[in-house]
């Protein structure tokens, strides 16, 4: 039984929603952060971007005071106002392909997540999940949503659309290629009926943001230490984005090598094709149409990569991976790549046009060789995550890609 709960948002002013929200802080370039501060003053990078002195350091503990400092600000100016009844947040965004996403923002609970009502399909590291709870710990607020998806429920899907419908209050607005709608559900009647139907699904999955929510339950630990111990303290929650599967899109993560090792290019091949059937797809892009069919690009040349009988093992979720077979039976053996999070001869591409990319940067003389694989389904995910397994690194690239300040969740 999932808690997902309403709660009071803080949320960028009429005025000023066209251009609160952000992608996410890592993703700007220096000069496109500088452009975007400077044209949206009283955006949510304004709050995050504390600038460092360039004759002093600034700590990270007073640069999330300074975060806190600028969150308080924009309330005070109303540049944010704070919703006066517990509310749910139907969000919807269509990107330039015309694909909609449309799912409820509200509060996930960490019990959830230490019960594993809440399923994951990735590991984390500690060092992350401690730098983001000591940033939440001094902030006290969550802009940026946990993506979570569930199974398909037609209830919960009708009791969305008609809640849409009785909204006290619509805002639409446009970013590069994306258009976005927010509706605001406090009715009474519709907010019980939401609250039921998540009650009603008994798992729900992690799609991205394993290291955000691992961040909130590590800190509501420490805080029942040290504040209220009950169930309902605001720390005990989390902000959440939560889609049905069917709309959840995961694109192929795909992988460029430096380098073959040491390998020529013959030694390579012959190696490869002791554990994989090669077949001759020819120099025009090759991408994979379906599972456990790896697409290989090397020397102008683009293969179809298929693991031999003999060498499949099919005992479990992960062994049918192809991220897994990739990894297990060519790039640590034969490619010598161990750590695909660390490791520098590793890159990754993930686009419409992935293997065109590869193509181009293995012609350019940037990388050796490049795979593309076939997306994982939701289905396969959630496989993973029932099976408390956790997924190779760089298994999937999800969409939609959240941005944050789109509503704000303090606690």
């Amino acid at each position: 039984m999932a808690k997902i709960n309403p709660f009071k948002g803080v949320r960028p002013s009429k005025t000023n929603v066209q251009n609160f929200s952000s992608k996410s802080f890592k993703t700007y370039s220096k000069n496109e952060l500088e452009e975007e501060l400077k044209k949206h003053p009283t955006s949510f990078l304004s709050i995050i971007n504390i600038k460092k002195n360039p004759s002093l350091e600034i700590e990270k503990p007073k640069r999330y005071e300074l975060v806190k400092e600028k969150f308080e600000a924009f309330k005070a100016s109303n540049i944010l106002i704070t919703d006066t009844a517990p509310s749910y947040y139907i969000y919807e965004t269509t990107q330039a392909n015309g694909h909609l996403f449309c799912g409820v923002i509200a509060t996930a609970h960490v019990e959830d997540y230490d019960t594993h009502v809440i399923k994951k399909h990735e590991a984390t590291i500690s060092k992350r999940e401690n730098t983001f709870k000591n940033y939440l710990e001094t902030v006290r607020f969550n802009a940026a949503p946990v993506l979570l998806t569930y199974p398909d429920d037609l209830t919960l899907e009708t009791g969305i659309q008609n809640a849409k419908k009785k909204a006290s209050e619509f805002n639409s607005w446009a970013t590069e290629n994306e258009t976005h709608k927010l509706w605001c559900v406090d009715d009474p009647e519709d907010v019980i009926f939401i609250q039921k139907a998540f009650q009603n699904i008994p798992s729900l999955y992690i799609a991205d943001g394993h290291h955000r929510s691992a961040s909130s339950a590590l800190l509501a630990r420490e805080l029942k230490l040290e504040e209220h111990p009950t169930t309902e303290a605001s720390y005990n929650h989390f902000l959440s984005y939560l889609i049905p599967e069917s709309q959840l899109k995961i694109y192929d993560y795909n992988r460029v090598i430096k380098d073959l090792n040491g390998l020529s290019t013959d030694a390579f091949l012959e190696k490869i094709s002791v554990d994989f059937k090669l077949e001759n797809k020819g120099s025009k892009p090759y991408k994979s149409s379906k599972r456990h069919d790896i697409s290989m690009y090397l020397e102008g040349t683009f293969y179809s990569l298929s693991l031999r009988t003999t060498k499949q093992n099919n005992q479990s979720a992960i062994d049918q991976l192809d991220t897994h077979i990739l990894q297990t039976h060519l790039l640590e053996p034969i490619l010598g790549i161990t750590n695909v999070r660390t490791n520098l001869r590793i890159g990754y591409v993930y686009d419409s046009d992935s293997m065109e990319q590869i193509k181009t940067t293995v012609d350019r003389g940037d990388h050796a060789v490049g795979f593309g694989l076939f997306p994982i389904e939701a289905k396969e995910l959630m496989a993973i995550a029932d099976s408390d397994a956790v997924m190779p690194p760089k298994s999937t690239y999800i969409y939609p890609k959240l941005r944050s300040g789109i509503t704000i969740y303090e606690f």
